[in-house]
């Protein structure tokens, strides 16, 4: 008998959820686990053959969910984790990210390794990688989920000129970035949008953050890694009354008046990861590191 209980969340990414889910689900039943289901999801999951769930418990907002929920299941890409966290939030509840996208820095465990190891995972058995999150706030600006596991990003908006953002350390002036915008990203996020530009990868165990520009005006300015302890301010110019304001692609037009406050959020996410996957393995699938005929 299992005192277990979880919550599957996912997005309709590929075939692959036609190929574990059923299989999956199973096993669940048969080891007694409890289970809730997010509500477009169960839609999903009833669409697939050999899936028939006609009593499930649903959820579709945070306090919906389970207060002793013991791991949260993610399928899907890292868009579809991003989403989970929004979900999860500061519960501290382990998220099982299921890779059945593409390619998945977050979602670590391929659609072929979940059902050999879900017995492991079910038992506990796996290692915990804490991520850090940044806190965003904005002057009389309602954000649903002032948070974020990979990055804020102020961009341009309506226009092709660029913006000038000023960005201030613990209210020292950094630089004034000419550019098409600013991200700051964390170590997590360090694989995301800020590596497209040029920005370095930071391990998810060190306590910085980045701040990578978007097409700068000055070929000098370059990415500047700081430590997570730092409260960053960010005022922005520009031609046209508003700028964009994203949080991990959540999006919003904001006032070019008013200024961005950022700090590192005071809980983290925790990803499960398989015992034999490491972060640095991971690099090096994802980047193909070593596939080089002279290896």
């Amino acid at each position: 008998m299992s005192d277990l209980r979880i919550a599957l969340y996912g997005m309709q990414t590929s075939d692959a959820l036609h190929e574990i889910m059923p299989e999956l689900l199973q096993k669940l039943i048969h080891r007694n686990v409890e289970f809730q289901v997010e509500k477009n999801f169960l839609s999903l999951l009833e669409q697939i053959p050999g899936i028939n769930l006609p009593e499930v418990s649903t959820f579709e907002t945070t306090a919906e969910l389970w207060p002793d929920l013991d791991l949260f299941f993610s399928f899907g890409g890292d868009g579809t984790i991003l989403s989970a966290v929004t979900l999860v939030q500061d519960t501290c509840i382990p998220i099982v990210g299921v890779n059945t996208g593409r390619l998945g820095y977050l979602a670590g465990i391929n659609k072929s390794e979940i059902i050999p190891n879900l017995d492991n995972i079910l038992n506990h058995d796996y290692k915990i990688s804490k991520r850090s999150l940044v806190a965003v706030q904005v002057p009389d600006l309602a954000l649903k989920f002032p948070f974020a596991l990979n990055e804020l990003t102020i961009m341009r908006k309506e226009t092709t000129s660029m913006i000038t953002i000023d960005a201030f350390i613990e209210n020292q002036l950094v630089n004034s970035f000419w550019c098409d915008g600013l991200i700051i990203a964390t170590p997590t996020g360090s694989t995301g949008y800020s590596l497209s530009c040029n920005g370095p990868i930071i391990s998810p165990e060190t306590e910085n953050l980045v701040i990578t520009p978007i097409a700068p005006h000055n070929l000098n300015v370059r990415p500047l890694v700081i430590h997570d302890s730092s409260e960053i301010r960010l005022k922005v110019h520009s031609r046209v009354p508003e700028y964009s304001l994203s949080l991990d692609s959540r999006l919003k037009s904001v006032e070019v008046e008013k200024e961005v406050w950022l700090r590192k959020a005071d809980f983290f996410i925790n990803i499960v990861q398989l015992n034999h996957n490491n972060y640095l393995e991971t690099l090096r699938k994802k980047l193909f590191w070593g596939y080089d005929r002279r290896n």
